[in-house]
């Protein structure tokens, strides 16, 4: 059994742009972030970039991020600093200027941990008890980065949907920052490999918090080829497990019926039924019903057949040999050269009209990136269907020999 200041506690408020600074220190003092967080050592801000383009509701909101460090500072946390991963389909240092994180950071002098680059060291963690699936993903060892062992950590995720886990939120933004790049070998099992995650957080941050924002909130195919929508709400809590599960009821789902969270729950590792969390602030019953989708692209239908389909089999060739890249750059076509330049740039274009775009333009300069296809992507996407074809021909030649 696991106990902590906040265990079951979920501040909820609903906010405007010119609030919204005011609104999250105060969500973070009702939600009661200095009982979570020591004060004296270093906390890391892990911040969210589920693309490098800016895309509503997609990764971390400069406000979030400003109105967080604003909160701590003025709290007497002196030794801030962001938290940044890479992925394969995702290039941070575009992501954090284009999606104005760099400036805040900059503004307010916090400096950041890139956990990407090679000086950065990954340690071998021992378990202190069972995990569900990660010591039989990583045979070899679970390694995470040293430089977060023994600082306090404040996961700033967004209210969206997710085409693996139907939502994400404080629990997943954890995946990037402590598994490294082949954390994709845990996709097919996912929802355990949060919940173990989420141990291994409590095991070694002496604090976890979280700040939702959903100020913009994501529905359809999430993280990124999603449908926004203006819902003005802030979220904060120290309990990953229950702000997750009151995101996924604001959303239309029923928590439970969430394996990570309902796994997370049974382990009292946190709160996942409703019923027993105390929401403080906002009374989420004055809602309409948001009734968000979990849907698929056509890249995540591909990955659905390999991780829970008839490609199973072929799993670790695919995925877990020197073909896998191929993965990266169908993902890297679709969102990139097709959907976003299609699709997704006329979102945007509508979002910046709204009040939360306005205010996304009105930090820096005001410039906002919208990619189209440009000739370094097409050409990397012309290199990826060259390798999927070459592993789509190799799967069938595999099947045709197994008959």
């Amino acid at each position: 059994m696991t106990d902590f200041a906040g265990k079951g506690k979920v501040a909820v408020l609903k906010t405007s742009p010119a609030t919204v600074l005011e609104d999250i220190e105060k969500l973070m003092q009702m939600a009661g972030f200095e009982a979570a967080l020591p004060k004296g050592i270093q906390t890391g801000l892990k911040i969210n970039i589920s693309w490098q383009t800016w895309y509503p509701a997609c990764s971390t909101t400069p406000w979030q991020l400003e109105g967080v460090i604003r909160g701590l500072q003025n709290a007497g946390y002196a030794d801030l600093v962001g938290v940044h991963n890479d992925t394969v389909v995702v290039n941070t240092e575009d992501g954090e200027i284009n999606n104005k994180h760099k400036l805040i950071t900059d503004e307010y002098e916090v400096p950041c941990l890139y956990l990407y680059n090679e000086d950065f060291e990954w340690i071998e963690y021992q378990p202190k008890r069972p995990l569900l699936v990660l010591d039989k993903v990583y045979p070899d060892g679970i390694f995470i980065p040293k430089a977060l062992l023994g600082m306090n950590i404040v996961q700033l995720p967004t209210v969206k949907t997710h085409v693996f886990t139907t939502i994400t939120g404080a629990m997943k933004n954890a995946f990037g920052g402590l598994l490294h790049r082949n954390r994709h070998w845990t996709h097919s099992v996912i929802h355990d490999t949060i919940v173990d995650l989420l141990v291994i957080q409590q095991d070694i941050h002496p604090g976890i918090f979280a700040v939702m924002d959903g100020t913009f909130a994501g529905d359809g195919p999430g993280p990124r080829a999603m449908r926004w929508h203006e819902k003005n709400i802030l979220l904060a809590s120290a309990d990953q497990v229950a702000i997750d599960a009151v995101s996924a009821k604001l959303q239309g789902f029923d928590p439970l019926n969430l394996r990570f969270i309902r796994r997370a729950h049974e382990l009292e590792l946190g709160i996942g039924d409703p019923s027993q969390i105390e929401i403080v602030g906002y009374d989420i019953e004055q809602e309409s019903p948001w009734n968000f989708k979990r849907e698929d692209t056509f890249a995540s239908r591909g990955q659905h057949m390999i991780y829970h389909g008839p490609l199973k089999p072929f799993e670790k060739i695919l995925l877990q040999s020197p073909l896998v890249p191929w993965s990266y750059f169908a993902s890297n076509f679709y969102h990139n050269v097709y959907w976003y330049p299609f699709v997704g740039r006329k979102r945007v274009s509508a979002a910046l009209d709204t009040q939360w775009g306005k205010l996304f333009q009105s930090y820096g300069d005001g410039n906002v990136v919208m990619p189209g296809m440009e000739p370094k992507t097409v050409l990397q996407a012309a290199v990826g269907l060259t390798m999927l074809t070459a592993a789509v021909l190799g799967t069938a030649y595999i099947l045709r020999k197994r008959k």
